[in-house]
C-alpha cells in the first residue's frame, strides 16, 4: 500500500508503546527529529512552549530522536525521555529513536522527504530538529531547516489550525 497521508503509518512511543499516527487525525502536527546532545538540543523548550500554547486547539509536537547526526542522541530511549522530562519539562509525545535518512530509515521520514523536499530539492534530513508542519488532513505543509526556532512557526501553525 503506497501511503497517502501521515495517519498512514505507525511510530512505537518512547516506552515501547506502539502507536498508528491516524490517533492524531484530524490534529496538526509538527514532526521533529531531536537529539539530547546538540547545539539545537535547547529548542526543546521552545517545542514544548508551541505544544502547551496550541495543544487546547488541536496541535501536537512529536518528537523522534535520531543518532544519525554526530551521534548526539546516544542514550537509550529510557535515558532520552527521562533527559527530555528533566531538562526541557517535555510533555509532547516522544516516539522510540529511529533513523531519518539512508536505507534504514523509517517509512514515515522516507515518505516526509518525498512529499517536502529541502533546499534544492534534497531529500535527505540535513541534521537534527528538522521540522515538518502537518495539517488537519494528514498532509505535509511545509518542511524547516534546524536553524528555524520553533517560535518562528507560530504564523504557520495558526494558519494550519484555522484551515
Amino acid at each position: 500500500m503506497t501511503p497517502t497521508s501521515v495517519y498512514d503509518f505507525e511510530a512505537r512511543r518512547i516506552d515501547g508503546e506502539p502507536v498508528s499516527l491516524s490517533e492524531f487525525r484530524g490534529k496538526v502536527l509538527l514532526i521533529v527529529n531531536t537529539a539530547s546532545q546538540c547545539g539545537f538540543t535547547p529548542q526543546f523548550a521552545g517545542l514544548e512552549a508551541l505544544y502547551r500554547k496550541y495543544a487546547d486547539r488541536g496541535m501536537a509536537v512529536v518528537g523522534f530522536p535520531s543518532n544519525q547526526f554526530g551521534h548526539q542522541d546516544p542514550g537509550s530511549n529510557e535515558e532520552i525521555g527521562a533527559f527530555c522530562t528533566r531538562n526541557y519539562g517535555v510533555s509532547f509525545p516522544m516516539m522510540e529513536k529511529i533513523e531519518v535518512n539512508g536505507a534504514n530509515a523509517a517509512p514515515l521520514y522516507k515518505w516526509l522527504v518525498k512529499e517536502a523536499p529541502g533546499f534544492l530539492g534534497s531529500t535527505a534530513i540535513k541534521w537534527n530538529f528538522t521540522k515538518f508542519l502537518i495539517g488537519k488532513d494528514g498532509q505535509v505543509v511545509r518542511r524547516y531547516a534546524p536553524l528555524d526556532k520553533p517560535e518562528s512557526l507560530a504564523a504557520d501553525i495558526e494558519a494550519a489550525l484555522a484551515a
